[in-house]
């Protein structure tokens, strides 16, 4: 079972869930050409899509169009359902940053015949997750920057005070779908800025001055 590793505690996590949302920053969505909801759009990744810092995103010999999407990341630390939003942040052990690595060659064409995206979101190390922050240790998360340089050129950078669904309004809504659980994950979105990478590129992302999550691709 793959887990994730907690900064100042050395303690280990196992994952359960990993739920990402779509479509979360407008400029993003304009870039994509979509339009944002009037609720989120939530997919899910497998936990065997996970990989951390020091490890490599293997790009599919399906897919010829890999992009990048860094994320800020949430993690839950106790069972949930149907949970109010002011309630919201007792229910998240911590925060990182994440990569939601996406084949878009793939998705292009599963949107087109109208097929869902579980090949081209979900495949394996599609998920790079960095070390977490204990949420005691970071402060209110309202306001928190993120970044991603591709070898050493920054390629995005986002504040959570730019998502179109806060932090607490999310949990909210994905608690009334899915039962949230201790060890799930879950990704926030992505600012503009999403590119291709190739075999040989070194990805960088950074939550603040907090962590940093490096992995290569081949």
């Amino acid at each position: 079972m793959k887990s994730i590793h907690v900064l100042h505690t050395g303690e280990r996590i196992p994952v359960g869930k990993i739920i990402c949302v779509g479509r979360n920053y407008r400029e993003h969505a304009r870039e994509m050409k979509s339009e944002v909801g009037e609720d989120p759009i939530l997919f899910i990744k497998p936990s065997t899509a996970i990989i951390q810092s020091g490890d490599e995103i293997v790009m599919p010999p399906f897919s010829r169009e890999l992009h990048h999407e860094v994320e800020f990341v949430i993690l839950i630390g106790r069972e949930g359902k149907n949970i109010p939003p002011e309630s919201a942040y007792e229910y998240v052990f911590g925060y990182g940053v994440g990569l939601d690595m996406t084949l878009r060659d793939v998705q292009r064409e599963s949107k087109k015949l109208g097929l869902p995206w579980s090949v081209a979101k979900g495949f394996d190390t599609s998920a790079p997750i960095s070390d977490i922050v204990p949420k005691d240790r970071m402060g209110p998360p309202q306001n928190v920057s993120f970044s991603l340089t591709v070898n050493g050129q920054l390629r995005q950078r986002g504040t959570t005070r730019d998502m179109v669904f806060g932090i607490d309004v999310l949990l909210s809504y994905i608690s009334k779908v899915f039962t949230l659980e201790r060890g799930d994950v879950i990704f926030t979105g992505t600012p503009e800025g999403v590119a291709t990478v190739k075999p040989g590129d070194t990805l960088t992302a950074q939550l603040e001055e907090l962590v940093t999550l490096t992995c290569s691709v081949r």
